[in-house]
């Protein structure tokens, strides 16, 4: 079976892509508006970029011609939260993907704790194993629908008690949720450990 890109519209390329693309790691990120709403919202088109200084990058596309309100807090404020959640947070996470009106705070629906950030004015949330205090470094749009790859710059990682080991992250500890294609989300499973591959110097 063969598919040319040029036939499909931008839900049928996104419907297939996010069934290819899998698993993928989530972005919980909070944001504040300028009114002081604290918006949250999932992101799954999601990666580091850079580790020293350290940088995330996440793609937020528009709906409806419209921006989310992520992208709108962040270019606005250039500071938010990315948190990693784990398999207690899968309902409140899948439930912060629904839209609602700039006015309301998908954190107070949704009755989520949070806790002050200590370089920044966006809070991030009390129950995430991961939090990661961001700063805005860059904006590109990308395609046809313009969406925006946003990438910024950790100022302070917070981890759960237990979950650096070494200098590393304990993941069977951490036990992310990942995102499918739809609503649908998945755990780990097996973890395969190989040995470690060591290059061999070219003469």
């Amino acid at each position: 079976m063969e598919i040319d890109p040029n036939t499909l519209a931008a839900e049928e390329s996104y419907k297939l892509l996010t069934g290819i693309v899998v698993p993928r790691p989530i972005a919980w990120v909070t944001t504040m508006s300028p009114a002081g709403v604290v918006n949250l919202a999932p992101f799954s088109a999601f990666t580091f970029v850079s580790p020293k200084p350290p940088m995330l990058a996440i793609s937020v596309g528009r709906k409806g011609g419209r921006y989310k309100d992520t992208a709108y807090n962040i270019l606005s404020g250039e500071e938010y939260v990315v948190h990693i959640a784990d398999r207690p947070l899968v309902e409140p996470l899948h439930l912060s993907s629904i839209e609602h009106p700039p006015h309301v705070s998908e954190v107070e629906e949704l009755g989520l704790a949070t806790t002050p950030s200590h370089r920044i004015k966006v809070p991030r949330l009390a129950a995430a194993p991961i939090a990661m205090e961001c700063r805005l470094r860059h904006c590109i749009e990308f395609g046809e629908t313009r969406s925006r790859l946003l990438v910024g710059e950790i100022v302070a990682f917070h981890f759960r008690d237990g979950l650096v080991q070494n200098g590393k992250i304990d993941t069977r500890a951490l036990n992310p949720i990942c995102r499918l294609a739809g609503p649908r989300y998945a755990e780990l499973g097996e973890i395969i450990n190989m040995q470690p591959v060591h290059q061999t110097p070219k003469s």
